[in-house]
């Protein structure tokens, strides 16, 4: 039984470790479409702030998240 559990164990942590890659890669793409709004030198200020809001406005349509919650400071 105890190997069971070791190949259980071994399963939730693969499972767990393929979870984190994939919200780590998915953050980064997504930081790197703001830095790429952000700095586009062909856009004004304005511009680059609209595009980043269309970056943001696009996640939250993706997610069907309207509304984001705060973090909250400790």
């Amino acid at each position: 039984m105890a190997t069971a559990s070791i190949a259980t164990q071994y399963f939730v942590e693969a499972i767990a470790a393929e979870v984190a890659a994939g919200v780590e890669v998915a953050v980064e793409s997504w930081m790197a479409q703001i830095e790429q709004a952000l700095t586009d030198p062909q856009l004004t200020t304005l511009g680059r702030m609209n595009a980043a809001r269309e970056v943001l406005e696009n996640y939250k349509r993706l997610t069907g998240r309207p509304l984001l919650q705060c973090r909250r400071a400790s």
